[in-house]
């Protein structure tokens, strides 16, 4: 792993355009000489490859001591006097569910080597790799259980959806960008039998989890289901597995869709289940890069809820601004539907819904200008050297930090909340009106957040 039909496609994320040949169990490019490693075989081609492995552990150590510190928690409640029997077993299943699930979690993850030496403060400045906020090892943990335990229909009714936009065209080299735990395209690659499938995400729990369970392999993790149905809900053992193997030219790599790893032209077929409303990025920056990696007359698959997170509303695109996008950057119409899809139906769970998806298709039919090279970080991120600007956000962060540092001043033991805002109106901060009202919110957020 990976095959030579994969290596004849990858391509530098740090500078772009040099091939890579495998070392042993490195990849290295041919022109910048990154080095990048593998992950219990899968390529991990992120521009800042030591950088984002440096974050990846972070986050995983903070689980770690997350799930010790709720299973402590618990273990502490059962301490309490007058338990009902039922909430003592409910507890005792939670606090062996929460330890156990740690050691298995960091079974699945040994690959990102948690007890190496870790990288020095300076690399997690990644130049041009930078992991989303918000995007933790559990974040869609709940798909690997929908993927490889119950989620039956869904899996179908996804796999359809792909299947119609394909609208009975050859798949041939297709790749999924937010394969997430691996079903849509283990679906796919097994039943529209591509020349070639790659998965590419970036959660390095859903990628090792989904390449040991499409080898043939099983995991046993536990689900905790959103809002248990029964006692036993609360914490369940699944064992997630594939029907079969999933046979040859299956490949997963680990990198950013926003620096594909790939040759220009490399995919008859690209697949985004879920992806294009999610990722940071604005839609108008990602299009042509999906156009970069198609050959001309390839297909563009898109499902997904269209509810796009960004904080400008003028990048919260409806479906008509978004076919203007493709077709500005260089995609015909295809098809486009909208479809009702189960979603999150665990038999453990009362959480399950039904979510009304948009579904479209789009042909390359002209190249577009080449993506200018993504960075995530401003250049005075990169350069330290360069002065940081005095933007509007970091004056508004710094009048709240300083006010907010004068309360916590303020707090001695003995002064209560009413005398510290009459502080605030001294200094002319505040009326005596907003005062007393601010300071008991801020107090209660401070109280809640030291517990």
């Amino acid at each position: 792993m990976p095959d030579d039909g994969l290596a004849r496609l990858l391509r530098c994320p740090r500078c772009v355009d040099a091939a890579l040949s495998l070392q042993r169990d490195t990849w290295v490019c041919g022109g910048c000489a990154t080095q990048f490693p593998t992950l219990d075989g899968l390529p991990w081609l992120f521009a800042e490859p030591q950088a984002t492995l440096a974050e990846w552990r972070a986050r995983l150590h903070r689980l770690l001591l997350e799930l010790e510190r709720d299973a402590a928690q618990v273990r502490a409640e059962l301490g309490r006097p007058k338990l009902r029997r039922l909430t003592r077993s409910r507890l005792k299943l939670l606090a062996h569910a929460y330890s156990d699930h740690a050691r298995r979690l960091q079974a699945v993850l040994a690959p990102l080597d948690l007890g190496r030496q870790q990288a020095q403060l300076e690399t997690h400045l990644a130049l041009r790799t930078r992991l989303p906020p918000g995007q933790g090892l559990i974040s869609y943990y709940v798909n690997l259980h929908r993927d490889w335990a119950w989620g039956a229909a869904e899996n179908e009714a996804s796999f359809s959806l792909v299947q119609d936009l394909l609208n009975g065209q050859e798949a041939g080299r297709t790749l999924v960008l937010g394969a997430g735990a691996g079903r849509l395209a283990y679906d796919f690659h097994t039943r529209c039998a591509p020349q070639l499938t790659v998965g590419v995400d970036i959660n390095p729990l859903l990628l090792l989890a989904a390449r040991r369970i499409a080898s043939g392999q099983s995991v046993s993790l536990y689900e905790f289901p959103i809002a248990p149905r029964r006692l036993e809900d609360h914490a369940i053992l699944r064992q997630l597995a594939a029907e079969r193997p999933v046979g040859d030219n299956f490949q997963l790599v680990f990198a950013d869709a926003m620096r594909a790893p790939f040759a220009p032209e490399s995919f008859d077929t690209v697949i985004t289940p879920w992806f294009i409303d999610i990722i940071s990025a604005d839609l108008a920056e990602l299009a042509p890069r999906i156009n970069r990696l198609l050959r001309a007359g390839g297909r563009w698959l898109n499902f997904g809820s269209l509810s796009f997170s960004h904080r400008e509303a003028a990048l919260c695109y409806t479906l008509e601004e978004t076919l203007e996008i493709l077709r500005e950057q260089g995609f015909e119409r295809g098809i486009e539907r909208d479809a009702t899809l189960p979603y999150m139906h665990s038999p453990a769970s009362r959480h399950g819904r039904l979510e009304t998806v948009t579904a479209f298709s789009a042909i390359k039919r002209t190249a577009v200008e080449p993506p200018a090279e993504h960075r995530a970080l401003p250049e005075w991120l990169i350069d330290l050297s360069r002065p940081v600007p005095l933007s509007r956000e970091f004056e508004m962060t710094a009048v709240a930090t300083r006010i907010q540092a004068f309360v916590m001043s303020l707090i001695d033991g003995r002064r209560s909340a009413q005398d510290i805002a009459q502080h605030l109106v001294a200094q002319k901060l505040m009326t005596a009106e907003e005062a007393g009202p601010a300071v008991r919110a801020f107090l209660i957020r401070m109280h809640e957040d030291g517990r």
